[in-house]
C-alpha cells in the first residue's frame, strides 16, 4: 500500500477544511510511457484499496484487468479507516461522493496521470464512477458503473439511517475507547446484509433441516457477518460512509440527474443485477439510456447486490463481450 500527503487545505463541500489530506493506495502493473494504460478501480463501501484482493479473478497477471498489460490504480476514500483520512466527529462529519472525487483527483494529479482509459466500479464505487465522469469528462474515456444509481435512492437512504441508529444505540459509541460502537456496528453489518443479498439466496444456503425452535442457521450467519466487519472495520468510518452515499446526487445543483446524465462524453457500461434489492435494476437501465454512448448489460445472480464481488467469472465474461475493456 502506498499514502500520498497532500499539505494543501482540502475544502469539504460542508465547508470544513482538511489539513494533511492522506489518500491510501494501491497500484498494479506498469504505466506506459504515453500514460495510455490506465484502469481506476472504485471500491464499495467497507472496500480498501487493494483490488486485487477483493476483486480476484478480475485483477491481476492473466485477468480481464492484466495487469501485466494495464496499469491499475485503486485509492482507498477518505473517510475510511483503510489509510486515507478519518474523521473523529462522525456524527459531525459530511463527507460527500463529491469530497471523495476531489481526492481521487489530487491522487491523479500526483500520479501524474493524465488519461484513465477505464474507470470502473459497484455500489458506492459506482457513485464515485459517475461523479468523476461528470467532473473530469476530458480525462476519463470509459466507465462502467455496476449496481449504483445516478441518485441515491430513498429506500437505501432509510436503510442506511436504520443502520446508524443501531450504532447510536450503542453507548459505547460516543467514547474514545477502542473499538467504541462494535455492537452497534454488528447489528448495522447485520440488517445491511438483508439488502445485499435475497430472499431466495437465504433460502438457498441458510434453511434449517431439523426441526429446532431456536439459533437457527440465518440468525447465526447474522451474527457471523456482524463479527466479521467489527474485526475489520470500525463504527466512525462506517457512520461516515454511510453518510456519503446518502449525499450522491448527479443532479444536484446541476439542473437534474437526467440532464447531467445526457451531458456524459464517456464510452458507458452501466451494469445491473437482476436480483438486486438495494439499487434495482431500473437504476442501470436508467443511467444507460441517458448517457449519450450508453449501453446496458444484466448480471444474472439469486445473491443479490453483492453479486458483482461474488461472481467475478461472470462479470469477466459480461465486460469482455462489451468490448468496454482497453
Amino acid at each position: 500500500m502506498n499514502v500520498f500527503v497532500d499539505e494543501q487545505p482540502f475544502v469539504l463541500e460542508s465547508g470544513n477544511t482538511v489539513r494533511g489530506l492522506t489518500v491510501a493506495y494501491h497500484t498494479y502493473g506498469t504505466l506506459r510511457n504515453d500514460g495510455d494504460n490506465v484502469v481506476w478501480i472504485c471500491h464499495a463501501l467497507t472496500g480498501d484499496s487493494d483490488a486485487a484482493q477483493w476483486w480476484r479473478g478480475l485483477v491481476g497477471p492473466g485477468c480481464l484487468l492484466d495487469t501485466e498489460r494495464l496499469f491499475v490504480v485503486c485509492a482507498n476514500v477518505i473517510g475510511s479507516c483503510y489509510g486515507s483520512t478519518e474523521f473523529d466527529d462522525a456524527m459531525g462529519t459530511v463527507v460527500t461522493i463529491r469530497d471523495q472525487v476531489r481526492a481521487f483527483i489530487r491522487l491523479r494529479h500526483h500520479l501524474k496521470l493524465t488519461n484513465i482509459r477505464l474507470l470502473i466500479g459497484g455500489s458506492m464505487g459506482g457513485q464515485h464512477v459517475l461523479e468523476w465522469a461528470v467532473h473530469e469528462p476530458a480525462v476519463i474515456e470509459r466507465i462502467v458503473p455496476i449496481a449504483t444509481s445516478a441518485r441515491h435512492l430513498p429506500w437505501v437512504v432509510a436503510s442506511n439511517a436504520a443502520q446508524r441508529m443501531a450504532i447510536e444505540a450503542d453507548s459505547t459509541f460516543y467514547t474514545a475507547l477502542p473499538g467504541a460502537g462494535a455492537a452497534g456496528l454488528a447489528a448495522a453489518r447485520a440488517m445491511a446484509m438483508l439488502m445485499y443479498r435475497t430472499p431466495l439466496q437465504y433460502s438457498l444456503t441458510q434453511r434449517s433441516e431439523d426441526e429446532r425452535i431456536s439459533t437457527y442457521p440465518s440468525e447465526s450467519y447474522q451474527r457471523y457477518q456482524g463479527r466479521k466487519l467489527v474485526e475489520r472495520f470500525n463504527a466512525r468510518a462506517y457512520y461516515v460512509l454511510t453518510r456519503s452515499m446518502d449525499s450522491h446526487d448527479l443532479g444536484r445543483g446541476r439542473g437534474g440527474a437526467g440532464a447531467v446524465l445526457r451531458s456524459v462524453s464517456a464510452q458507458t457500461l452501466s451494469i445491473g443485477i437482476d436480483s438486486d434489492l438495494l439499487f434495482p435494476e431500473p437504476e442501470q437501465q436508467f443511467i444507460a439510456d441517458m448517457v449519450p454512448r450508453g449501453q446496458y448489460r444484466r448480471l444474472l445472480s439469486s445473491a443479490g447486490h453483492d453479486a458483482f464481488l461474488i461472481h467475478t467469472e461472470r462479470l469477466s465474461t459480461i465486460l469482455h463481450k462489451s468490448g468496454i475493456i482497453p
